[in-house]
């Protein structure tokens, strides 16, 4: 199908502004007089495209993100105890089945909850929507992220395929506010994803950022269900071609009515290891 063809909305993505030091933000209040970031956004309206018509033909492989049917079980995911009994189990089998993996490992899930006028990270208060476009993971920490979890392991296991997938779900649908707008991993080329530093108080993380460019080609899921989820391939050590890394955004769809209900969402990211 031609592209072009799709149902789209105009909506604002924020990429990174090009920029020569490498970004990097606080992820902790910082001192008086030290600036949080040196990051400078670069806010762009764009078509982002309506996936559902060819929602057949994406690929976790080749685009790097999915859209699936995948009712759960669990009735309470703000449920710690019921996540961990019912829902990780669930995931763990939906992410084996569309990767072909042969050993999912669940080592983080987040709740978001979009509250206006409060500050991502404020303690007591679900994390908000990420509203800067983002990967999780870079050539650096995705590695690091099997070694921190793995233990004696790692090593053994990083000598073969691995990928870091995320499935993320409404938990309350149809969902209108702050959808996630997601990038054709086909669309990047050499130099658009930049190492961004993530500084806590007691350790360095990386994540990438993105700088603009064109070519990039955004979809989203309109009005998702609380029975649909979309998986996210956001690490891929496999060098062949397949989609490696896929940057990612909450966004405003400005057909959304006034009176929509605000996001509420979780992600689980796995581990996944492949078989030789």
């Amino acid at each position: 199908m031609n592209i072009e063809t799709l149902p789209h909305v105009m909506g604002e993505v924020v990429y990174l502004a090009r920029m020569d030091e490498k970004p990097h933000t606080l992820a902790y209040d910082a001192p008086p007089g030290v600036p949080r970031t040196n990051m400078r956004p670069d806010a762009r309206t764009i078509k982002i495209y309506d996936m559902r018509p060819i929602a057949g033909e994406i690929s976790l492989e080749r685009e790097g993100y999915a859209l699936i049917n995948a009712p759960t079980a669990a009735i309470d995911l703000y449920d710690e105890d019921e996540l961990r009994r019912v829902y990780y189990p669930e995931t763990e089998r939906i992410v084996a089945e569309a990767t072909g993996g042969n050993r999912v490992v669940i080592f983080d899930h987040t709740i978001r909850r979009r509250t206006p006028g409060i500050e991502d990270r404020t303690p007591g208060i679900p994390r908000q929507p990420v509203t800067r476009i983002h990967g999780d993971y870079t050539e650096l920490s995705g590695p690091q992220r099997v070694r921190d979890l793995m233990g004696d392991e790692a090593e053994e296991l990083l000598k073969h395929r691995f990928a870091i997938v995320n499935l993320w779900r409404p938990i309350v649908g149809p969902l209108r506010d702050a959808p996630l707008a997601l990038c054709d991993a086909t669309t990047l080329a050499d130099g658009d994803l930049v190492g961004q530093d993530l500084i806590y108080r007691d350790r360095t993380g990386e994540i990438y950022a993105l700088f603009p460019n064109d070519a990039h080609r955004w979809f989203y899921a309109p009005a998702m269900t609380r029975d649909e989820a979309l998986l996210l391939k956001c690490y891929d050590s496999e060098r062949d071609g397949l989609a490696r890394f896929m940057p990612h955004t909450s966004f405003e769809d400005p057909t959304a009515p006034a009176d929509k209900p605000v996001r509420e969402s979780i992600e689980l990211r796995t581990l996944v290891f492949f078989p030789d």
